[in-house]
């Protein structure tokens, strides 16, 4: 039986070792934190990403934990609307939701789902060593462990990533992003939907994630955030009242700062018995609401891709191969998605509000199914 290290207990951490359990590989899952993550903000699970789960037979019960979306609306800064997004149809027509979810909501389902799967906590990585019969890991307080195959999925800052292609120097994307979630209700929100709103170099989104709670999100192009809630305020001065509504009702200590940046894309994701996953291979903007996505996709495949494999080495390249050109295409998409809606200049805002609110319905709904379709794979082909 192969054995899977798995080096981080996030999102795609957890699911790639309910999913590798599943085809029959030994898995062990270490986490640099002192417990599996439960806190953090919402996220979106999106059809694509749905699908992959229950085409492995996964079930997260994620409408009960968190909140299709029914109605996705882009509007201008104040709330007037500019266009309808599909998702709900599109979503039908592909047999999965897209379902919006607090991340400890679905940590918890995801630890449920691991069932006795081993999870080793405050083991923070420092390095790795492959040999002929597989792979080494060396933790901070001295522990190490053994298997076949090492998977980083310990995220932006990935020490397996760090080891395999040396220093980084992340992207930046030139302004910062505030994340919340609260409890909250109102009118211009009803049940299951998404209010993307546009203004100049700065957006916001609300986002129905229930059990009477938003996760809201916003963007600024000032250079840094002061901690302090009356800045966020500040930003969104004359902004739809639903907006200022939903910050003023956040608690200061409730709002999450941080600068918007991803990583050019990676060539290589593995050598020898060592891959990446989720956020550790192929950081992402957020603007497609893919970041979560992308891994649960990473997991599924790699799992398909090590069932009944006598040669693991060579299923960790087919997996890299399958997932390269699907992610690359989602990483850029969401760069070229968020300078495009974080548009500063008049001309710019008017180019970006004019495109969506004529786009074609049928080239609307195309360039949405291409993100949410979860394409078919091969990694079924066992070695």
């Amino acid at each position: 039986m192969t054995k899977a290290i798995v080096v981080g207990a996030g999102i795609g951490g957890l699911v790639t070792a309910v999913a590798l359990r599943r085809v029959g590989v030994e898995v062990e899952v270490y986490e640099r934190a002192s417990e599996p993550r439960v806190s953090g903000t919402g996220l979106s699970i999106m059809s694509n990403a749905v699908a992959a789960l229950r085409g492995h037979g996964i079930e997260l019960a994620l409408e009960d934990r968190g909140r299709a979306i029914e109605t996705f609306h882009l509007n201008t800064f104040d709330g007037r609307p500019i266009r309808a997004v599909p998702v709900k149809s599109i979503g039908e027509r592909l047999g999965a939701p897209s379902v919006c979810v607090h991340r400890a909501d679905l940590q918890a389902a995801l630890l449920e789902a691991a069932g006795d799967c081993p999870i080793e906590v405050g083991a923070e990585a420092t390095g790795y060593t492959a040999d002929g019969d597989g792979v080494r890991v060396d933790f901070a307080d001295g522990r190490t462990a053994r298997g076949d195959v090492l998977i980083g999925a310990d995220g932006f800052h990935s020490a397996v990533r760090g080891q395999l292609v040396g220093p980084e120097t992340p992207r930046d994307a030139g302004y910062l992003c505030w994340l919340a979630t609260v409890p909250f209700r109102h009118r211009a929100l009803p049940a299951g939907h998404v209010g993307h709103y546009w203004g100049r170099g700065s957006r916001f989104g609300l986002v129905d994630i229930g059990h009477g709670r938003v996760y809201w999100w916003g963007t600024s192009d000032v250079p840094v955030w002061d901690g302090g809630k009356e800045q966020v305020l500040r930003a969104y001065d004359g902004w739809a009242e639903e907006v200022r509504a939903a910050i003023a009702a956040t608690p200061a200590d409730a709002i999450v700062g941080l600068a918007a940046r991803d990583r050019p894309f990676l060539r290589r994701w593995g050598d020898g018995p060592v891959t990446l996953l989720g956020d550790a291979a192929h950081p992402m903007l957020t603007s497609l609401g893919q970041g979560a996505g992308m891994a649960v996709e990473d997991g599924v495949v790699l799992a398909r891709c090590l069932a009944g494999t006598a040669d693991p080495r060579r299923a960790l390249r087919r997996y890299e191969d399958e997932r390269r050109a699907r992610t690359r295409q989602v990483v850029r998409a969401s760069r070229a998605l968020s300078r495009f809606e974080q548009a500063g200049p008049p001309g710019a805002r008017l180019v970006r509000d004019t495109s969506f609110r004529w786009m074609p319905e049928p080239l609307l709904r195309r360039l949405n199914e291409s993100a949410l379709t979860f394409p078919a794979t091969t990694g079924t082909r066992n070695t």
